[in-house]
C-alpha cells in the first residue's frame, strides 16, 4: 500500500507492480497535484549540485536523463542551456571544470556536449545586455512533469495496481503482522480498509503529517520544507535555447521557452512553514525572479509583466544546511521494520529525474 500519488509514489507503484506485487495507491487529491507538477520541468543532472559535492546524485541523474528520454520521447526532449559568464561571480575556469564533469560523469551518449559561445556574434547574445561577451552551452532535457506522473500511474494500473485518487489515508496500524490501512473517499466520505504486507509513505511534503497523524508515530528523520516558485512572462527571446543565470547570492535562475508564446523563469529557494496546499508565489519571490533575470536581459522584467506564477513545496531531507538552496536534493529511504511487525518505508526528498532509481531502491 502506497500513500501519495506524486512521481515517487506512482514510480514505486509501477516498479512494484512490474515485479509482480499486489499494489494499492491512494492520493488525497489528483495525481501530481502538488510538488510533482510545480517543478522547473527539467530532466537534468543538477549542475549546481556539484558545488555541494553531491557527486553520487549528479552522476545518477545524468545517467537517468537519456534513459528517461528513450522511455518517453513524446513528453521529454533535449534542451540546450546557455550559461553566461559574469565577472565577479564564479570564474570561467570553475564553470569549465564543472561542465567538464557534467559532460563525463554520467556516460552521456546521445546529448551533445559543452561548447563555448561568443555572445557578441551568437544569436543567444541578442536578448542579453551588451556587456556580456562569453557563455558556455550544455545539454539537459525538458519534461511535461505532471504527465510523466500520470503515465507511470497508468502503466502501474496496466500491470495490475489499484490507483485511487481523491482518497486520503485516515489511519494505518500494524495488526497481526500486516498493515491495516483505512482510507476515505474525500468526495463521498465513504471509508474502506486495505490490508497490506508493506506500507510506503510517499506523501511528499505531507510525509511527516502522515507519520504523526495517520500512523501515530514519531518522525525519525528531520524534514525541511523548501518553497520553490516560478513566474511566466511574455516571450523574451525568439530562439529555442534556454538560459541559466548566476546570481550574486549564489543561487541560479533558469529562463526557458514555455508554451510557444512565453518564458518560464525560476526557481526560488526559501524555507516554508504551514500547509503545503496553501503555497503560492509571494510578492517578494516574484520581485526577486524579475530582478535576477533582469540582471542579464536587455529588456527590463517587471512584476506587472507576470501573466502566471506557480509554486511548490519540496520535502527535502534536513541535512542541517544553513541555506535552503544548499539543502541536499538527494533522497533518503527510511525503513521501520520491527521484528514480527509489518515494514514501513518513508520517502524523504527526491527529484523527478531520479524517480525511477528511487523506486527501484524502494
Amino acid at each position: 500500500a502506497i500513500i501519495g500519488g506524486g512521481i515517487n509514489g506512482c514510480g514505486i507503484a509501477r516498479d512494484a507492480a512490474g515485479r509482480g506485487a499486489s499494489v494499492f495507491l491512494c492520493e488525497q487529491g489528483d495525481l501530481a497535484s502538488a510538488t510533482s507538477s510545480a517543478s522547473t520541468k527539467l530532466i537534468h543532472g543538477g549542475l549546481r549540485y556539484l558545488e555541494y559535492y553531491e557527486f553520487r546524485l549528479v552522476r545518477e541523474a545524468l545517467k537517468e536523463r537519456e534513459v528517461l528520454w528513450r522511455m518517453a520521447p513524446h513528453i521529454i526532449r533535449p534542451l540546450r542551456f546557455v550559461l553566461p559568464h559574469l565577472a565577479g561571480l564564479r570564474p570561467a575556469w570553475f564553470l569549465r571544470l564543472g561542465l567538464f564533469l557534467y559532460d563525463h560523469l554520467g556516460g552521456r551518449e546521445r546529448l551533445p556536449g559543452t561548447r563555448t559561445l561568443d555572445l557578441r556574434t551568437d544569436e543567444a547574445g541578442q536578448p542579453l545586455k551588451p556587456g556580456l561577451k562569453r557563455a558556455f552551452e550544455y545539454s539537459d532535457c525538458w519534461v511535461e512533469d505532471a504527465r510523466l506522473v500520470v503515465l507511470n500511474a497508468q502503466d502501474a494500473a496496466r500491470l495490475g495496481a489499484t490507483i485511487r485518487t481523491r482518497t486520503r489515508c485516515v489511519e494505518a496500524a500494524r495488526r497481526d503482522g500486516l498493515w491495516q490501512v483505512t482510507v476515505e473517499d474525500v468526495r463521498t466520505g465513504v471509508r474502506s480498509t486495505i490490508r497490506a504486507k508493506v506500507l510506503v509513505n510517499a506523501a511528499g511534503p505531507w510525509v511527516a503529517e502522515v507519520l504523526e497523524q495517520c500512523l501515530r508515530t514519531e518522525v525519525g528523520h528531520r524534514i525541511r520544507l523548501v518553497q520553490g516558485s516560478h513566474i511566466v512572462v511574455p516571450r523574451l527571446f525568439a530562439h529555442e535555447r534556454c538560459y541559466i543565470f548566476q546570481n550574486a547570492d549564489g543561487r541560479i535562475v533558469f529562463a526557458i521557452p514555455y508554451e510557444r508564446d512565453f518564458t518560464l523563469i525560476g526557481t526560488t529557494d526559501q524555507d516554508y512553514q504551514g500547509d503545503p496546499a496553501g503555497v503560492h508565489a509571494t510578492e517578494a519571490e516574484i520581485t526577486y525572479l524579475c530582478a535576477a533575470a533582469g540582471e542579464y536581459f536587455a529588456t527590463p522584467i517587471r512584476p506587472e509583466d507576470v501573466v502566471w506564477s506557480y509554486s511548490g513545496v519540496r520535502p527535502l531531507f534536513d541535512d542541517g544546511a544553513s541555506a535552503a538552496q544548499a539543502a541536499t536534493r538527494d533522497y533518503v529511504l527510511a525503513l521501520d521494520a520491527p521484528e514480527g511487525g509489518a515494514p514501513l518505508l518513508s520517502v524523504f526528498g527526491g527529484k523527478i529525474t531520479t524517480y525511477r532509481k528511487l523506486a527501484e531502491a524502494a
